[in-house]
């Protein structure tokens, strides 16, 4: 009897471990998702795309939504017959993971344009032109951490958004001063968030894109944003490696878009509007 017991008691354990190890692979062998390409778009009928909440490319104003990146999407949706959901993702290192499985068809949102990307995006032909610069207080007497050139970078630590395009130059930067630049990256913030941090004497330095910076400065004044970081370059949209249809889409899109009166009419609303 013991022996037939402990048989059971064997049979029993072992069924349990079975059962444990098949839920197991059957989860990890569920795709996590694809990324999708125009066809597949077109015959749901709407376009996922991630952008970033920001007081220029998207943003809430009173009832209403708006933006650069927004109204840009809009226009080419309207133009393809398509509806667009529009995701909001602070987190660029998010974004990028959205557009790898599937969960995001394009990130439209400022995207330096450099060969790095270009190795594991498809980069849309160039949005607009911009470049990123330093976010510090604005000099006072006997002020020992303000940044005058490049070369005063030495030693200090930058904050970014975490995954931020500017990090590679950043590093790129370091090497060309001959000295170390630290690197503080921040996941729960977008970029203005870091320029109130900055504002409010919580962090000393952050990177950001020229172009919301100066959007935002009007409300921050002891902020000063006049040393560049980079050099002017294009920024562009992304779609995944699988998407090549999407992307020529795109591009003959926007090809056409940006020399009609449209395109600069939305320019000139969110970048030129101080």
């Amino acid at each position: 009897m013991k022996r037939f017991k402990y048989l059971f008691v064997t049979l029993f354990v072992l069924c349990i471990v079975a059962v444990v190890v098949f839920f197991r692979y059957s989860n990890r062998s569920k795709p996590i998702g694809h990324p999708r390409d125009y066809a597949a778009i077109e015959k749901e009928g709407t376009i996922h795309v991630a952008t970033e909440y920001n007081s220029i490319g998207f943003y809430v104003d009173g009832d209403t939504i708006s933006g650069f990146h927004y109204e840009l999407i809009e226009a080419f949706t309207k133009a393809m017959g398509l509806k667009a959901k529009l995701f909001p993702i602070m987190s660029f290192n998010d974004r990028l993971e959205g557009l790898s499985n599937g969960t995001y068809d394009i990130i439209a949102s400022d995207l330096m344009a450099t060969s790095e990307w270009k190795d594991s995006l498809l980069l849309t032909s160039p949005i607009i032109l911009s470049k990123q610069v330093l976010v510090q207080r604005k000099s006072v007497k006997g002020d020992t951490l303000y940044i005058k050139s490049q070369l005063d970078l030495a030693g200090r630590t930058l904050h970014v958004v975490k995954g931020s395009p500017s990090i590679l130059r950043i590093r790129n930067l370091s090497n060309e001063i001959g000295d170390t630049i630290y690197i503080q990256e921040v996941e729960r913030y977008g970029t203005e968030q870091l320029m109130a941090m900055v504002a409010h004497g919580d962090i000393d330095y952050a990177v950001c894109d020229e172009s919301i910076a100066r959007a935002s400065i009007d409300s921050m004044p002891q902020l000063d944003i006049n040393t560049a970081i980079s050099f002017t370059q294009f920024y562009s949209w992304a779609v995944s490696k699988q998407s090549p249809v999407l992307l020529d889409s795109l591009n003959s899109w926007l090809k056409d878009f940006r020399q009609g009166d449209q395109y600069q009419r939305i320019y000139k609303k969110h970048y030129k509007k101080r």
